[in-house]
């Protein structure tokens, strides 16, 4: 096995650029490092009444999760900068396939000026196509080839939620009875392991006892697989069960068996009140408005975008105070000011991991892993102790 120290690991971040993001920084070192990736050459704008706008996903607004809450930002940035609604495009349920192509073909036939791809598998067709059309700005979500593709109009952008989730964990890890909670993970990618390592370390902050069950559905969004393993884990002895993944069935499936949920992307509470602990959830329209009107003022769009807790990218849905325990909220908002601070690092030594693969990592006691704060996508992938993936 390959073994990191947290020294080599920031050497390598200076000298190859690997990835990162703008996680735990307050806001005002967060834009430096992004700004890193901004071009500050002025291009000619384009009138706002020419511009269309079009959105490539992977399921559609149905899901109540994670294209629900990206075509929130849709509409946000559609209201802000006033378009209308046949200014905007979408190409919903587009697998992450071949079909992609023909979705981001068929959207510069429509005549968009700026595409958006929001998920992690259209990225390669996203690079290919927006190397035929260098007129045409594309920025993919959750991605990483942006910046060493070459491409003047190709973007990534994605925001810190591990920092959301970290807080999200803090109601799990107060509210288990039989300290073992139970996570439903898409895929066993570095997007996925850290979002539910910094959940697990979150829950463990306010409770040491706590451990963690995680099973992959293999899927961004198959209800009825997420389910099944919400089940399996309840069955387990998860008492509360997190997620990173699209439906809101972890939540009702939770609520059927008498656990306790944590969300991703959307407040759940309607769809399992008497299970929906708190939601993770990201801002979207920050990206979208800031990246549309950099176009029409003729400003360069970052290479790279992410932003977090701090500048209100990532955040928690309202705490459901009705079965959350008590003095939750108050740990929370502790945690959430020493996080924008600059005090708490989610990542912080000593903490020692290992990957799928087999490669391992070891942060000292006094450093921290340096999560997205060179690069949008999240790096971490390697999983610690008290996580424990199941079949």
């Amino acid at each position: 096995m390959k073994k990191k120290i947290l020294s080599a690991i920031l050497c390598a971040t200076m000298v190859i650029g690997m990835l990162a993001g703008c996680g735990s920084k307050p806001a005002a070192e967060a834009d430096k490092s992004t700004s890193d990736d901004t071009k500050t050459e002025s291009t000619k704008g384009i009138a706002k009444e020419d511009i269309k706008v079009g959105f490539v996903h992977v399921s559609d607004a149905s899901d109540m999760g994670y294209t629900y809450n990206h075509d929130l930002g849709t509409k946000e940035m559609q209201e802000a900068i006033g378009l209308s609604d046949d200014q905007i495009v979408n190409k919903f349920n587009v697998p992450e396939g071949a079909e992609c192509d023909t979705a981001l073909r068929e959207l510069v036939d429509a005549g968009c000026n700026i595409i958006f791809a929001t998920s992690f598998g259209f990225e390669d067709y996203v690079k290919e196509v927006a190397a035929e059309y260098p007129d045409i700005q594309f920025c993919h979500a959750t991605g990483y080839q942006a910046k060493d593709s070459g491409l003047d109009n190709m973007h990534n952008y994605f925001a810190s939620i591990y920092e959301a989730r970290y807080l999200a964990g803090i109601a799990a890890g107060m509210k288990t009875e039989s300290n073992k909670l139970g996570y439903v993970a898409a895929f066993p990618f570095a997007e996925v392991i850290s979002g539910y390592t910094a959940f697990y370390l979150g829950a463990k902050s306010v409770n040491p006892d706590v451990t963690m069950d995680i099973m992959y559905t293999n899927s961004w969004n198959d209800p009825t697989v997420e389910s099944q393993v919400a089940k399996a884990l309840i069955e387990r002895g998860c008492d509360v069960i997190s997620q990173h993944s699209d439906s809101t069935a972890p939540a009702t499936t939770a609520e059927e068996n008498g656990a306790f949920q944590v969300g991703y992307n959307n407040d759940m509470i309607e769809a399992a009140p008497k299970a929906s602990l708190v939601s993770a959830r990201i801002d979207w329209g920050i990206y979208v408005t800031e990246a549309v009107q950099n176009l029409i003022d003729g400003k360069e769009i970052p290479v790279d975008w992410c932003k977090g807790l701090a500048d209100g990218a990532v955040y928690l849905s309202p705490l459901n105070t009705d079965i959350a325990a008590e003095g939750t909220q108050e740990a929370i908002d502790k945690a959430s000011d020493a996080l924008k601070s600059g005090e708490l690092y989610v990542f912080a030594g000593p903490l020692k991991g290992t990957s799928p693969d087999g490669e391992t990592i070891e942060v000292a006691d006094g450093d921290h892993y340096p999560e997205q704060e060179e690069a949008s996508a999240p790096s971490w992938s390697y999983i610690i102790e008290g996580c424990n993936v199941v079949e």
